[in-house]
């Protein structure tokens, strides 16, 4: 598992519902397999055309929830700008190394 996913979940505004519900689906899938560091997802605000978008970023060991919310297989992102919306903080170190 290397691939990662990605998924718009709209402008700043509108991306609250889209997260809890991410949130939620997630959590079941993480504790369901031992909330494993290298399973977590992220998100970062990034200029859209009108307006600033929140961008999902799904870790390869979160494939199955990536799925769930039709996100596209992408590149790996930077760590810059990125922000934890599931998983364990030791998910930054696992899947971006130290800083």
């Amino acid at each position: 598992m290397t691939q990662w996913h990605s998924a718009n979940l709209g402008d700043g505004m509108t991306a609250v519902d889209p997260e809890e519900e991410i949130q939620a689906v997630f959590a079941r899938t993480f504790s369901a397999q031992g909330e494993p560091d290298e399973m977590a997802i992220f998100t970062r605000h990034e200029s859209g055309r009108l307006h600033c978008e929140v961008i999902a970023y799904f870790s390869p060991a979160a494939e199955g929830v990536a799925k769930l919310f039709d996100a596209e297989p992408c590149e790996k992102p930077l760590r810059s700008g990125l922000g934890l919306l599931a998983g364990n903080e030791s998910a930054w170190a696992k899947l971006f190394g130290a800083e």
